[in-house]
């Protein structure tokens, strides 16, 4: 079997690998997929939340991007970015290879809380990068809500708001519902339609689940799936994680 493309992990750093570009690496050698990387930010950050961030100079991030020139690319995974001009910067990037999936989680906080952008990204990043049809979004139901210009997001809205924020121009968005009460349900929006993914909540918890989904999906796009298909596959690997016994990582 010919060997898979990379996947470029563009990010925030985090200590221990739970999340961010060093978790993306983490879960690239599990699927056996070649990672290459590209920091936009550096945050040390704990259970306590997020205890400083350090965002680079776009100048930064583009030389590291222009390092990677060389290598065949076959999509991409994008979190935290930090910065307007970062966004600008990747958005810009991504015009330039619009046959490439990119796979785009809008985060705005640390799961133990803290902000991980700038004041102006994430408006930057709805505006400029989420509309870019290359794209495929997976915010989590206050993300989406942000995105929307919305208070809250629903159970009963959610087919309507992944599709809203996909006619905005992205190739596809997965609404994350992770934490609704009951069982949790996540909602795919592409231009066939929309499909809702229902399954029993999993009692344990799993620091970075949404970097470990959004990776997991590029892995997936990478070696050749379908978003559909790739979806699929990459829920599963994150349920199987979830309930697998502590290793370690």
């Amino acid at each position: 079997m010919p060997r898979a493309p990379a996947v470029l992990s563009i990010g925030t750093t985090e200590p221990r690998n739970l999340a961010g570009v060093g978790r993306d690496v983490v879960v690239a050698a599990q699927y056996g997929c070649v990672v290459v990387t590209a920091v936009a930010a550096v945050s040390a950050q704990d259970e306590s939340g997020v205890r400083l961030l350090q965002v680079l100079a776009s100048e930064v991030l583009e030389a590291q991007l222009d390092a990677l020139a060389g290598i065949r690319v076959g999509a991409v995974r994008i979190g935290a970015l930090g910065s307007v001009a970062n966004v600008a910067l990747v958005a810009r990037r991504l015009e330039t290879t619009p046959d490439i999936w990119a796979v785009v989680d809008p985060v705005l906080y640390a799961s133990a809380g803290g902000a991980l952008v700038e004041g102006g990204a994430f408006a930057a990043l709805r505006d400029d990068l989420a509309t870019l049809p290359s794209v495929v979004l997976t915010p989590n139901l206050g993300e989406a809500a942000a995105l929307l210009g919305r208070e809250r997001i629903g159970r009963d809205e959610m087919e309507t708001a992944a599709m809203e924020l996909r006619e905005r121009g992205a190739g596809g968005v997965l609404l994350k519902g992770g934490h609704l009460d009951g069982e949790p349900v996540d909602v795919l929006a592409t231009r066939d339609g929309t499909q809702a993914f229902a399954a029993p909540r999993i009692a344990a918890g799993m620091r970075g689940t949404g970097c470990t989904l959004a990776m997991a999906i590029a892995c997936e796009l990478a070696l050749g799936r379908g978003l559909r298909e790739a979806v699929v596959s990459a829920r599963a690997f994150v349920r199987a994680k979830m309930t697998a016994p502590a290793s370690g990582e």
